[in-house]
């Protein structure tokens, strides 16, 4: 079976390193709600998951900004029409919920008194008014993000599997890293047997 082609050496390592740390930031973020409001711990916690949030955040517009740059590999020509479909609605939904779960965090914070302490050393004070009402959208806005992209998260590893288990693809490999050849490299199409 001809190895499929590979999305660059760039894509690949953003690709799982934010999907290790959202994952992390995910499970950080549910513990917050274990720590009783109004006390210094969580004061401490929120201000460091904010904090964490914000370079992810930059991370995601970094990869957002690759892809639009570099054009992904193409979908095994086995795929139906309507899983090409599926396959791009699924990584638009994908980036439009890492896009907003960072961004309404921000703006939560921003409609706060709190604002944000950077690490809990720099204070960035809010920008905007002290407005529950706003900050009650935005943050509302921020767990549904998180929810949603829970989701799709679930959808695109089950997708993967399907198409690892069942259909026999190979397409994880082309969001794998490879061995033996340059990362940001198109490598061969010819049989594993022959190179």
């Amino acid at each position: 079976m001809a190895t499929p082609a590979h999305y660059t050496g760039t894509a690949i390592a953003l690709h799982w390193f934010i999907a290790v740390v959202l994952l992390g930031q995910f499970a950080f973020g549910l513990a917050l709600e274990d720590i009783p409001r109004g006390t210094p711990e969580r004061g401490f916690y929120v201000n460091l998951h904010k904090s964490i949030g914000i370079l992810i955040g930059l991370l995601i517009l970094l990869r957002l900004a690759w892809r639009l740059a570099h054009k992904p590999p193409p979908l095994p020509d086995t795929m139906a029409p309507w899983q090409r479909r599926a396959a791009w609605f699924s990584h638009a939904a994908l980036y439009i919920c890492m896009v907003a779960l960072p961004l309404s965090g921000y703006l939560a914070s921003n409609f706060s008194r709190h604002g944000i302490k950077f690490f809990n050393t720099f204070r960035w004070a809010p920008w905007g008014p002290d407005d529950k009402t706003l900050y009650a959208f935005f943050n509302g806005a921020h767990h549904l993000a998180a929810l949603l992209l829970a989701i799709f998260v679930f959808v695109h590893v089950l997708a993967v599997a399907k198409h690892m288990l069942i259909d026999r693809d190979r397409l994880l490999l082309r969001m794998w890293p490879q061995r033996g050849a340059p990362a940001d490299q198109p490598r061969s199409n010819l049989p594993v047997e022959t190179r």
